[in-house]
């Protein structure tokens, strides 16, 4: 998901999020309050070597390796990645008017967005050859899957289905915490019946109820980017899920690992 703004402070943030301020952001300053939804914190269970230039924006586990797709022009791409190495197995970039949003898998194939050109791309998974693009109106940040239906952010509040053959939009959900719209939506999971959204420039992930939008919890990962790397490091994005093996790895964009994490009742 990215001009001269007179707040410098606010335009580093912007910036190095997705690489260009969103105009309007600027007059949305997200009140610090403490959720009424349970918080859940975390436990790093294994620590993993991720590319310290890869800017992610999506992230998906499948068959024993990562996939991921990068940002920023002339840098973006979609990457089978070894989990254990972090080493790039196989990439394919994107022409440099494309800025690369977020991926899913979908049988054989994988989609990915980009965020303002309103066109997303489908390969194939094993050669990662482009089968086709489509189109879609707004801009793009991140896709997961329920098994039915794919699921994408905008950067708003609400989130869009797709049909995962035609990728024409079949519905939206708008996403509350209690009565409180929650925006910034960026990259998403399926996963356990919830949908697990990364909130941009934030340390928290929302779980999401598919059938009513509701947060049905928080997860606080407080001091893992700091771990990660501080600030020399940029925001916090990009879940994954390994389904067989009941596994959860976070990153974020920039960062030279990948965690493995254990949810655990807050404290």
């Amino acid at each position: 998901m990215r001009r001269l703004l007179a707040c410098s402070s606010l335009v580093a943030v912007l910036i190095a999020a997705h690489g260009t301020a969103r105009p309007s952001l600027l007059a949305q300053a997200a009140p610090a309050r403490k959720p009424a939804v349970p918080v859940s914190s975390y436990k790093v269970v294994k620590v993993y070597p991720h590319d310290r230039a890869a800017f992610t924006q999506g992230l998906v586990y499948l068959d024993g390796v990562l996939y991921e797709g990068t940002g920023l022009n002339g840098q973006s791409s979609i990457r089978k990645v070894k989990l254990e190495t972090g080493e790039v197995l196989q990439r394919a970039p994107l022409d440099e008017r494309y800025f690369g949003e977020g991926i899913v898998n979908w049988g054989q194939t994988l989609i990915q967005l980009t965020w303002q050109a309103e066109t997303g791309f489908v390969y194939d998974l094993t050669s990662f050859k482009r089968i086709k693009s489509f189109s879609y109106t707004g801009e793009g940040w991140g896709l997961t899957q329920d098994g039915t239906r794919i699921i994408m952010s905008d950067g708003s509040a609400t989130l869009r289905f797709l049909d995962p053959v035609t990728l024409k939009e079949t519905g939206r959900l708008p996403v509350k915490d209690g009565t409180q719209p929650v925006d910034r939506l960026n990259e998403l999971e399926f996963v356990k019946g919830e949908i697990l959204a990364n909130v941009w420039t934030t340390e928290r992930i929302a779980r999401i109820s598919p059938k009513t939008g509701q947060v049905t919890g928080w997860i606080d990962l407080s001091g893992l980017k700091k771990d990660a790397g501080g600030a020399d490091v940029d925001v916090l994005n990009g879940i994954a899920y390994d389904a067989k093996g009941d596994r959860l790895f976070v990153t974020g964009k920039l960062w030279p690992k990948l965690f493995e994490i254990r949810l655990e009742p807050g404290k």
